[in-house]
């Protein structure tokens, strides 16, 4: 319940952010403060190098970052699930035997290595950015529904289903997804976590565009907000992004306690 009040108020803030935030409030030819300026009645977290307000850029930030996460987890979400169970139903066969390889091979390689070179390569931009972290995160996910779908596919309804005539696309939408579902539901709700932070590494690194937590912190760097003192501007997106993605991961494990019968016993 922390996680998902914390939550709630960061959605309500990234909703609300064209309402609170005007274009012109994020464009440093009008800005109308003075640049590096302490938290004052003005800005109440001080000015970034422009004189913008770090309160504004926080509230446009968490619209990005959040947008960034939730639809990259669901980019994972979508194939892993298709890797996974696709692996998982036809297990032993060739399909399976390609489909492991390729898992392992993305979960052998170093993540940070291969965002960097496939950002470098399409570009920085946000669209790029979201696409980059769902191709170099699925692994995992994939891993967890084949798993879960070498499990479901030993019960007895999955071979009444073969016995009946039913095809594959039947048993595997009918039987095999809704048994997986669960546990790729809470795993995604995990995922959105780590694609935030995926998404402020590539930023640090300068791989990413828009106004994000993570691109200010990369604009906080650039601009030597650590060696001036000017901590205003570095720390409030950095604790943002950390009470966000703790948020997400207390309900991704309130969800698997609650979806996992086992846990629940337990």
């Amino acid at each position: 319940m922390t996680g998902l009040a914390i939550l709630t108020f960061f959605a309500a803030l990234a909703i609300a952010s064209p309402l609170l935030v005007s274009p012109e409030d994020l464009d440093p030819a009008l800005a109308s403060l003075p640049p590096h300026a302490a938290p004052s009645a003005q800005a109440w977290l001080g000015t970034d190098n422009f004189g913008r307000s770090v309160v504004d850029l926080l509230i446009a930030g968490a619209r990005v970052s959040l947008l960034v996460g939730i639809v990259a987890a669901l980019g994972t979400m979508l194939i892993g699930a298709v890797v996974g169970i696709s692996a998982g139903y036809f297990a032993g066969s060739k399909v399976d035997t390609l489909l492991n390889a390729l898992t392992n091979w993305f979960l052998v390689i170093p993540w940070l290595a291969l965002a960097i070179a496939l950002a470098a390569i399409l570009g920085a931009s946000l669209f790029n950015v979201i696409l980059v972290i769902a191709i170099t995160s699925w692994a995992s996910t994939a891993r967890l529904v084949r798993a879960q779908a070498l499990s479901v596919r030993e019960r007895s309804y999955i071979e009444r289903s073969r016995a009946l005539g039913g095809s594959h696309w039947h048993t595997v939408t009918r039987h095999v997804l809704p048994n997986v579902f669960p546990v790729l539901f809470a795993n995604t709700i995990l995922m959105v976590a780590l694609a935030i932070l995926a998404e402020t590494t590539l930023a640090i690194l300068g791989l990413s565009s828009g106004i994000s937590w993570g691109r200010i912190i990369e604009n906080a760097f650039t601009g030597g907000a650590m060696t001036a003192g000017w901590w205003w501007w570095l720390i409030p997106p950095g604790v943002c992004i950390v009470f966000v993605t703790l948020a997400f991961t207390m309900v991704g494990f309130a969800l698997d306690e609650i979806l996992s019968p086992r846990l629940r016993q337990r």
